[in-house]
Formats: structure tokens, C-alpha cells, sequence
């Protein structure tokens, strides 16, 4: 069977991860989670105490930095491990959350990341979320989704998200941080967040996940055929 490249963009807190993975289960696609590759990027260069404006430290960090995927049975979804350790664990915590559009709007840390990504294109048969992948990443990709909800919907998300990693957050704080992602994520430079020409929207504030697969999958299956 003929097998696409999809690729999932949009805002913070849309779901595009979850939609991505349940895509790409659905189909026996590999999910690439973008994301979680500047989110590593930005925990190590916090842990380290590196300075991601000093062009020194971030050339530093990148030779340093190794980012892999490893498949977790247990959940059905893939880890991302930095120099082989596991951190999906730490990189959801709210000091990750408030400084990764900083970090992921750095063209070096972009360029990266980009080439990571891309490694994966080899073959068909991907589902990848993020900011830049339809317009980026894989510019060719046979679907490309943009994927949008209502702001105060994705500050419900988030919150019930951060909730189930345990940790301890309030919705004014989420609000916040989501409106500096937002504007950060539009307005950088470097591949800023924008519909692909070819994209089709997808707004899921009201959707269910059974409606939004069922739309997603048929858009998959037209590709295909």
C-alpha cells in the first residue's frame, strides 16, 4: 500500500501530539514528536546552565547533544532520550514551558533540530507534529493539517495535561505563558508558525477524538489511494 508523509502544525496546546500519535497508530506509521525535540534541547541547555542568547554556549550544547526516540510498550508511545538518557518525564514541567519558543526560535537550534527530523524521511509512512513541518520540514508532504482550537480551550488542555504529570500550575500562569508562546512562535525569524499554502485547517475546540480522527483519516485515505 502507498504510504504519505503527514504532518501535523499549529499552536501550543491544540492536541497536536495526541492527534499525531493516534494517527499514526491507526495507520502503522512512525510518529515523530518535534516537539519533544526542542523541549529536550531547552531542558539540557537549563540543566546545564547554558546561555542559549550566547552563540559559544549553543554551538557548545549542540555538539554535545544526541536525541533519540525510544519506543515505551508500556504507554504505546515513544520516549525522547537525550546522550541516552530518558527525560520525557521532565521536559513537560512549566521552566521547560516558559522558555522553548525562546530556545526553538534560535536558527542555529532550528537548523538542528530541522536535520534530525529530516533524517526520518527517508522512507514514507511518518506522521510529525510541530510548528514548521508542512512549510519546513517536509514541504512536499502529501497532507499537511493545521490544527487550531479555541484559546481557552487550549488552557484547559494544558492545564489537565500538567495536572497528570503531577505537577502544581494555575490557569492564569498557563494563559500566560501560552499568549508569549504564541507570539514568539509567529514572530520569530527563523520558520515562524504558519498555515502551509497547501494545509488544511482543522479546528478541534468542539470535536471529539473519534470526530477528529474520522476527519483526519479520511483526508489520510484520499492521499493514499
Amino acid at each position: 500500500m502507498k504510504k504519505i508523509i503527514i504532518t501535523i502544525d499549529g499552536y501550543s496546546s491544540c492536541g497536536k501530539s495526541t492527534l499525531a500519535k493516534q494517527v499514526a497508530k491507526e495507520l502503522n506509521y512512525v510518529f515523530v514528536d518535534s516537539g519533544a525535540m526542542y523541549r529536550a534541547i531547552t531542558f539540557y541547555f537549563i540543566q546545564n546552565n547554558l546561555n542559549w542568547e550566547n552563540i559559544e554556549d549553543v554551538a557548545k550544547a549542540l555538539k554535545n547533544i544526541s536525541l533519540q526516540f525510544e519506543y515505551n510498550y508500556e504507554k504505546g508511545t515513544s520516549d525522547i532520550l537525550i546522550n541516552g538518557e530518558n527525560i520525557e518525564g521532565k521536559i513537560r514541567d512549566m521552566s521547560v514551558n516558559d522558555k522553548v519558543s525562546e530556545v526553538a526560535a534560535i536558527k542555529e537550534i532550528r537548523e538542528f533540530a530541522v536535520a534530525e527530523q529530516q533524517k526520518n524521511s527517508t522512507d514514507k509512512g511518518i506522521v510529525m507534529d510541530g510548528r514548521d513541518i508542512g512549510t519546513v520540514v517536509f514541504p512536499k508532504a502529501e497532507l499537511k493539517i493545521f490544527l487550531t482550537a479555541d484559546p481557552e480551550e487550549r488552557v484547559e488542555r494544558r492545564y489537565n495535561q500538567l495536572i497528570r504529570f503531577g505537577k502544581e500550575v494555575d490557569r492564569e500562569e498557563i494563559r500566560k505563558n501560552l499568549e508569549k508562546r504564541d507570539y514568539i512562535d509567529t514572530h520569530r525569524k527563523v520558520s515562524p508558525l504558519r498555515k502551509a499554502d497547501d494545509a488544511v485547517i482543522l479546528d478541534n475546540t468542539d470535536l471529539t477524538t473519534k470526530e477528529q480522527m474520522d476527519i483526519v483519516l479520511g483526508w489520510a485515505n484520499e492521499k493514499i489511494k
